[in-house]
């Protein structure tokens, strides 16, 4: 059985966006072994099939000796572990697991840069010298016959000059997401409203926009719309640009804003609250909206690369130019005073989920993408002396 190596950051994370991932790589005859963060997650990982490798890092830091570490102990895995294709998850993960696989000599790569997050959302000296290399190095130099990709969304292709339209298309496959089991979020009557309950489902970043919403939120209730916004979701210490506990806290203090919290119990969030919202500043393709989408929930969004892929302006939600609270602010006020409109914009949202982001369909997907690559194995094992297999 040839044997697929993931490398990601944390173990939470991978249960609740890979899984679907995982089980197309076991059916299409793979042996799964994940090499991330281990914290609470392991028996979950181990129940569905995947062995564990511990891979102690910290994303947040750029020290050139934290990064060297982390490659090292990514060849010293890969080296013990001979795997048939590396499949590195996430912009950091892609650059240094891309690194380490051609150090180690991994005969096969998978790049996923699900997300291009904060190296493309900040423009400070760091992220404007940073950008140019890792464009050429995840473009140009990581690229081989053996080398693959898989983007979430159209646009971050673009960013590494490959086409997924033209003659980069046979090696750069786009995946709508990590998928949604349909029967998880099935469609609910609205709650009572007035008022209209909004929420956030996210980590607590700067760069999800919750200061833009909470004065969303503030100016829309400040025009007289009975409006409620409730955020769900934790700081993440790892990520350098996280809010605080004592900044959710302070705007939990305000009239209409509370702060409540991660949550595993996403559907009833969407069984309480009418609209979804997510002024990210850029996205992969973001789960949180399409499970709202999945629910018949109306959508308030940036118009961002990521959020654009599951929201159609004016069809599904509001779309809103980012960083524009007058905007978003005003998509709320209309929502609040058009419950129609808001059942209209569930109903599309609720359709389009099933005709592109199920679990079913992103399994689908994976499915004949590992395939693929199972078949090129076994067409190099056939030819390949029994000790180079």
């Amino acid at each position: 059985m040839p044997k697929l190596l993931y490398f990601y950051s944390e173990d939470w994370a991978f249960c609740r966006h890979f899984l679907p991932m995982a089980r197309a790589a076991q059916a299409a005859g793979f042996e799964v072994v994940v090499a991330l963060r281990v914290r609470e997650h392991a028996d979950r990982l181990a129940a569905a099939g995947c062995r564990v490798i511990p891979l102690e890092a910290e994303r947040r830091s750029l020290s050139p000796v934290e990064i060297a570490r982390s490659i090292v102990r990514m060849v010293r895995i890969m080296r013990a572990e001979r795997p048939d294709v590396v499949h590195c998850i996430a912009l950091r993960l892609v650059v240094l697991g891309g690194i380490a696989a051609r150090l180690g000599r991994a005969p096969r790569l998978v790049l996923a840069p699900t997300g291009l997050g904060h190296l493309w959302i900040e423009n400070g000296w760091f992220e404007r010298l940073a950008r140019p290399f890792v464009r050429l190095l995840v473009g140009r130099v990581l690229r081989a016959a053996s080398t693959r990709y898989l983007f979430e969304n159209a646009d971050d292709p673009r960013e590494f000059g490959l086409d997924p339209a033209g003659p980069d298309g046979p090696d750069v496959t786009i995946v709508g997401g990590a998928g949604v089991d349909p029967a998880q979020f099935p469609p609910s009557p609205e709650p009572p409203a007035p008022p209209l309950k909004v929420a956030v489902v996210a980590r607590m970043l700067v760069a999800k926009g919750i200061a833009e919403t909470v004065e969303a939120v503030r100016r829309a209730r400040a025009q007289g719309a009975a409006i409620e916004l409730n955020l769900y979701g934790a700081p993440d210490p790892s990520n350098r640009r996280s809010l605080s506990e004592r900044d959710l806290h302070r705007w939990s203090a305000e009239p209409g804003v509370a702060w409540r919290g991660p949550t595993d119990e996403v559907a009833q969030v969407w069984r309480e609250n009418h609209v979804a919202m997510l002024l990210s500043y850029r996205e992969g393709l973001p789960k949180a909206l399409v499970e709202a989408a999945a629910a018949g929930r109306p959508i308030v969004a940036t118009d961002v690369t990521g959020c654009r892929e599951v929201v159609r302006d004016g069809v599904d939600g509001l779309l809103v130019p980012r960083g524009d609270v007058d905007a978003a602010a005003a998509a709320l006020v209309r929502l609040a005073r058009d419950a129609p409109l808001r059942g209209r914009m569930g109903e599309a949202a609720r359709a389009r989920f099933r005709e592109r982001f199920t679990e079913e369909a992103v399994i689908r997907t994976m499915t004949a993408f590992y395939g693929g690559l199972h078949k090129e194995i076994a067409s190099y094992r056939r030819k390949a002396p029994a000790s180079l297999s």
